[in-house]
């Protein structure tokens, strides 16, 4: 228990000086942070118990790049951890509580893309720096380290449209977004429904009640075929970078921004607390 309680106490404090390692980072955590606070001070006052819980939620995802680098001991560009920090922020509080999702055109498409994009460079780190291991080490071609970036990033991207469909299955939220369509062509359905096609739905009634005047209401599916497919786009755009990058590092250094590399072993604040803490 004891051992436990030194870790925690540990892990608190080396995840401060974590946070405040980058000046640049740093500032855009505290304006993030400042404004999530805000943000979570008007639900309260309203009363808002889901849009609360996605502030506190939010306050924590803000911590997760710096949690990431002293637990896997590895260092995130400064420009990727911003982008990470920035992404969080634009994803819950722009897109749930200010609804940006609805209010502004493809928020949720380019949010999906960059999704991609990023998940597709930790899958190329992950390979990189097992390369670079002293205790695994393997040679591997410029294509097997794109084909793997792509791989690990869509997986991602199919794994949370798993976590999307289950929290609606489960809790009865909406979070792969309905769409409405104005056509349906349908192989049939068993022997119950024949095969049909119908254009120019403008009119759906359930119950005898109408619920839409503008056309046919889809649940989720085409928002989910819809992210999955930007976030293809997203992993297929650093693949091929990655793949020229490993080839000539020299002529595309702009990727390193996207890259984490082994922490540095000065720099490991985790593995400094607890040593401190057991000299104490």
């Amino acid at each position: 228990m004891n051992r436990l309680k030194h870790y925690m106490i540990s892990l608190k404090k080396a995840l401060e000086l974590e946070v405040r390692e980058h000046r640049s980072s740093f500032a855009v955590y505290l304006i993030l942070r400042t404004l999530v606070i805000l943000v979570l001070v008007r639900q309260i006052m309203m009363q808002n118990y889901e849009n609360i819980f996605v502030c506190l939620l939010t306050l924590l995802l803000l911590l997760v790049p710096s949690f990431v680098q002293l637990t896997f001991k590895v260092e995130l560009p400064i420009f990727l951890e911003i982008l990470i920090l920035v992404f969080i922020y634009a994803a819950e509080i722009l897109g749930e509580i200010d609804n940006y999702y609805f209010s502004i055109p493809y928020w949720d498409t380019i949010l999906h893309t960059i999704n991609g994009f990023v998940c597709a460079a930790v899958g190329f780190s992950m390979v990189s720096l097992l390369n670079k291991s002293e205790k695994i080490q393997f040679f591997v071609s410029p294509l097997f380290l794109a084909i793997v970036s792509f791989t690990f990033s869509m997986t991602i991207g199919v794994l949370w449209e798993f976590f999307e469909f289950s929290m609606d299955q489960l809790f009865a939220m909406d979070t792969q977004k309905d769409t409405l369509i104005t056509s349906i062509h349908s192989a049939g359905v068993d022997e119950i429904l024949p095969p049909f096609e119908e254009n120019d739905i403008h009119e759906v009634i359930v119950n005898g009640e109408v619920i839409s005047d503008q056309g046919y209401i889809d649940i989720g599916l085409i928002d989910t075929m819809e992210d999955l497919f930007v976030n293809f786009v997203g992993a297929t755009i650093f693949s091929l970078f990655s793949y020229f990058y490993a080839r000539n590092k020299e002529r595309f250094t702009f990727l390193q921004n996207f890259i984490p590399k082994k922490k540095d072993r000065n720099k490991d604040y985790l593995h400094q607390q607890i040593k401190k803490g057991v000299g104490n």
